[in-house]
């Protein structure tokens, strides 16, 4: 192998690291923080939930809408640009939020913030590190998620004493210069050069370009699968401090609870990893789409301490870690590299609208019905439906 392979090979992994590093903090300060700002930002405000709520949910409606452009820029020139650009825009609006005095000023912070999330977290650096991966992107995928599933670990017991000792908007401001200080100068490093190439005689799959993939039935029950699935995910992230806790939990014990949940998003990765080489995406996919209902009904028909939280946060925190990875290769798997980024933004686009209508809906639930009940069965339901949807997916041919 010569020395410039050699180079190829390696940098990949070098890569994968920096950018794991950045998922942790990208998620864990922005996205996993709005569960625990959620009664305090209410308290101080004067919101109602679903008015708050909505305001996270328009930054994943923003980042949705954004994925399908971001993904193409990134296929022509790079992810350094985008991604420093989004390091800056988290922290400028981490800070803002600590300034944010009412519903107007919160509303245009989060939308800021959702620019941010669509130029930092996961389809971002999923389309970075395939477009620097040569036969290895599966596994660079992989490994960039194991990275990621540590973020609600790290961040939720950390920004909950942050908050216990400065305030929430103390808290955040911390926040704001951890991005500062990690994530822009470990996105500085990222490479915006020509993308990698398969070593000579590789097998290439085909590739199509986003026209194509439009074409393809299979594309449409994906979408809808993976649509339903983060819907499920999106409520839960939001709501399941404020669930643990109307099950008698302090806040602080609800955060360490569900911080179980990062670790079991590791270890599913892991098995995926074992698993990779003897079944597909699609195989692994549609188990990991199983464990989310069941996950709920351990959820909603057992009193979660001990044993019982932990089967719980095993088969939620499993689901959820594998289908993360499902959701970032699939389209590779099936529609080849060239194209990734625009292919997997367009993939993205509708799951993340769903990220941003899931909390409000659940919000809108709870308002209405004034308990959980009905909003765990209403999302046990739509996790049954991602299943039927991706099992309909696995078993469909390719358009001709």
């Amino acid at each position: 192998m010569s020395l410039v392979a050699g180079a190829q090979q390696r940098e990949p992994w070098r890569l994968v690291i920096a950018l794991g590093i950045t998922q942790i903090t990208s998620w864990g300060s922005v996205y996993y923080l709005f569960a625990l700002l959620l009664q305090p930002v209410q308290r101080e405000l004067a919101l109602s939930k679903p008015l708050a709520v909505g305001a996270f949910s328009l930054a994943l409606l923003i980042s949705g809408l954004l994925a399908p452009r971001i993904g193409a820029w990134i296929d022509a020139h790079g992810g350094r640009r985008p991604m420093v650009l989004g390091s800056l825009l988290m922290a400028a609006g981490l800070f803002l939020l600590s300034q944010a005095h009412g519903a107007a000023a919160f509303y245009a912070v989060w939308a800021l913030l959702g620019v941010a999330m669509a130029l930092t977290l996961y389809d971002p650096a999923f389309a970075v590190v395939t477009r620097a991966s040569t036969l290895n992107y599966r596994r660079a995928i992989t490994v960039l998620t194991l990275f990621g599933g540590l973020a609600s670990t790290v961040f939720w017991p950390l920004t909950q004493a942050l908050i216990d000792e400065l305030g929430w908007r103390g808290a955040v401001q911390v926040l704001a210069l951890i991005n500062l200080a990690v994530c822009v100068p470990l996105h500085l490093t990222l490479p915006s050069g020509e993308r990698a190439s398969p070593p000579p005689g590789a097998a290439a799959a085909p590739s199509l370009n986003v026209r194509e993939v439009l074409r393809d039935p299979r594309f449409y029950l994906l979408a809808g699968a993976f649509t339903a699935n983060i819907l499920v995910f999106s409520a839960m992230a939001v709501h399941m401090i404020a669930m643990l806790e109307a099950k008698g939990m302090s806040a602080a014990q609800a955060a360490a609870l569900g911080a179980l949940i990062g670790p079991m998003q590791v270890a599913g990765r892991l098995a995926e990893i074992a698993l990779a080489r003897q079944l597909s995406v699609q195989r692994v996919g549609l188990a990991a789409a199983v464990l989310l209902p069941l996950s709920l009904l351990v959820f909603a028909g057992v009193d979660l301490h001990g044993a019982a939280f932990l089967l719980f946060a095993v088969l939620y925190g499993t689901g959820n870690g594998v289908m993360t990875i499902v959701r970032g290769a699939i389209a590779v798997e099936l529609y080849g590299r060239d194209h990734y980024g625009a292919v997997n933004g367009a993939l993205a686009a509708p799951v993340l609208v769903a990220k941003a209508a899931g909390p409000l809906l659940a919000a809108l639930m709870f308002g209405a019905a004034g308990h959980y009940n009905g909003v765990l069965a209403l999302l046990t339901a739509v996790a049954v439906l991602a299943v039927v949807l991706l099992w309909a997916a696995t078993r469909r041919p390719a358009a001709a």
